[in-house]
């Protein structure tokens, strides 16, 4: 369910997309040194939403510089390290992991359990290090694999478990912001679920695979699509940013719906396709 927040780099400034890529890179970088080359491999863009998120609301000393590396050798690249891309590794790892033993319990993948092992020990020191983020991992992914096993098709409930897995990795203090962060990051999270469940629509009902969407028509999706994102925006623009709110605001209102658009262009061009081929007939 990750792999959709990202951000349209085309619309970026060559500053934006400097600074975005950087964290990227900073993250990669923090991967390997703490996790080795099995860290590196579950590196996402989603994660780099949560550093850029945090360090642009909350003040934090950066260190950043050019390197080369086993994924760029030829040229040195810019990176950007913060306290918020170690929790971020942090993360990401964890769900890496719950996600590989989900497959595991899910379709008994021996790949999938391979992996999980490999990652095992860094996840249970992860777990000492935030348990409460690890707790709410674990509790979100069960509940959603209950609702898949009793095959509830209302998407509300799936989304609604799935919100609150996000928001609890992104709320990592109490404070002045705690609730509005919380609020945007569920909507979000509901956001990721359904456009995910969309995204996998044909090859579940072709797979016979649980979807909820199968219930509701097609019409609907973007719509419902449009409301949680925006109740996203609403919360998320409310908070006082220090910076990179440009970067931010290209994630949230492009970004997200790339996958979407191409989706769309692709259908539209396959229907062309067809319609051509009966015109011709």
């Amino acid at each position: 369910m990750f792999g959709y927040v990202v951000a349209n780099t085309k619309a970026l400034t060559a500053e934006e997309l400097k600074i975005y890529k950087g964290m990227y890179c900073g993250l990669c970088r923090t991967l390997k040194k703490r996790y080795g080359q099995a860290g590196r491999l579950t590196l996402t863009y989603d994660m780099t939403f949560l550093i850029l998120v945090l360090s642009s609301l909350y003040d934090v000393d950066e260190r950043s510089g050019y390197e080369r590396c086993a994924v760029h050798p030829a040229k040195k690249h810019f990176y950007v390290v913060n306290r918020f891309t170690e929790y971020a590794a942090d993360m990401n790892i964890a769900l890496s992991y719950n996600k590989l033993m989900d497959d595991w319990k899910d379709d008994k993948n021996l790949a999938s359990k391979t992996a999980a092992d490999i990652l095992k020990k860094d996840y249970y020191s992860i777990w000492d290090k935030h348990p409460k983020q690890c707790a709410s991992l674990e509790k979100r992914l069960s509940e959603l694999a209950e609702v898949e096993k009793k095959g509830i098709l209302s998407p509300d409930i799936p989304a609604d478990i799935f919100g609150q897995l996000l928001a609890d990795l992104f709320v990592i203090r109490d404070d002045q912001y705690t609730d509005t962060l919380k609020k945007s990051m569920a909507a979000l999270g509901r956001f990721i679920y359904i456009m995910d469940a969309w995204d996998d629509l044909d090859e579940d009902i072709k797979k016979e695979r649980y979807n909820p969407l199968t219930a509701m028509s097609p019409s609907a999706v973007e719509p419902v699509l449009t409301m949680l994102i925006s109740e996203c925006a609403k919360n998320l623009f409310s908070l006082p940013f220090k910076r990179n709110e440009g970067i931010i605001k290209n994630i949230i209102y492009s970004g997200v719906w790339s996958k979407y658009s191409l989706k769309n262009a692709k259908e539209a061009k396959k229907a062309a396709k067809q319609t051509d081929t009966l015109k011709k007939d």
